[in-house]
């Protein structure tokens, strides 16, 4: 058995039908979960609660965490480290192993082009730490030989579903297809990458189905070469058939708006990630597992395909 800790989100819902390939039972645990296809198995649990997340583990060889906290970082500080050391406590008892699905908000903000796996920890940000914390706390319950585990890092994503959680779709993918301009932080003139969540989401269950794989930290397959913002929005664009009309929004007017916004406060916090390149490199998992990512035309064409035609 094979069980996702946090099955409601994008990847969570990819895993649900991905995972019935690898093996016989596959559980999806949540507050209030949800079947993706028939033969999932539903387990209410608090993450919060260590006796839940324990009950919820039991009798899985791999427990994937991708758990989507509210995107605020007082609700990261106080819950992340909770529900992460639970999660390694549940699966030392049970002899699970743990495949966390991260982001890299811990990486050195001067260190984005390119990034890799070797990439320096620096962050200075208040979720940026939070990330940093929680990915520590894993690798040294793996170095300690508490449990085997893997982390399966995530460049911001794209991709079909209409996602509420990515950035870019939100931005620019809904905007222009309701006749609005693009949105775009701080300038667009750098590039971006963006990992494609079919991608993502099959490579972490390689990853989960891989023993080699245990013990490391793993870009997820991105595509080389990133359009930089601008380049982005006149690809969506024209896949929409629309005029590529754009917004950009300052460091001023992020801090002007978030005095009455509080969720462009919390975006303003990891702006950086777009006055600089962000080039994010998977070439790790592409040459051990002969993997070669969605270009990014052929996704954006199947994003406006799937969700706007």
């Amino acid at each position: 058995m094979q069980t996702i800790l946090g099955g409601g989100g994008t990847i969570g819902l990819d895993l649900g039908r991905i995972l019935p390939d690898y093996t016989d039972r596959v559980r999806i645990v949540g507050r209030t979960p949800q079947k993706v296809v028939s033969s999932n198995e539903v387990f209410p649990a608090d993450l919060l609660n260590r006796d839940e997340v324990k009950d919820a583990i039991e009798g899985s060889d791999v427990a994937y965490l991708l758990v989507g906290l509210p995107y605020k970082a007082r609700v990261w500080e106080a819950q992340w480290p909770i529900i992460m050391r639970n999660t390694i406590e549940a699966c030392r008892a049970s002899g699970s192993k743990l495949v966390f699905f991260d982001n890299i908000y811990m990486y050195d903000r001067d260190r984005l082009s390119p990034m890799d796996e070797n990439t320096p920890v620096r962050p200075t940000t208040r979720k940026g730490e939070v990330r940093a914390r929680i990915a520590d706390m894993l690798m040294d319950s793996v170095q300690k030989g508490q449990i085997d585990g893997l982390i399966a890092r995530c460049a911001d994503f794209y991709g079909p579903g209409r996602q509420k959680n990515s950035v870019i779709a939100q931005t620019v993918f809904e905007r222009l297809a309701s006749g609005k301009s693009a949105q775009w932080l701080l300038s667009l003139d750098h590039v971006h990458s963006f990992t494609y969540t079919p991608d993502a989401s099959l490579a972490t269950v390689m990853l989960g189905n891989a023993s080699d794989a245990y013990g490391d930290v793993w870009h997820l397959p991105t595509t080389t070469q990133p359009p930089t913002g601008r380049e982005w929005i006149e690809m969506v664009a024209a896949e929409l058939d629309v005029r590529p009309r754009t917004q950009v929004a300052s460091n001023l007017m992020l801090s002007f708006v978030g005095t009455f916004a509080p969720t462009l406060r919390e975006v303003k916090e990891m702006a950086y990630q777009y006055d600089r390149d962000y080039d994010f490199r998977s070439d790790k998992f592409k040459h051990r597992f002969d993997f070669n990512p969605t270009p990014y035309e052929q996704g954006i064409k199947t994003v406006v395909e799937e969700d706007y035609r």
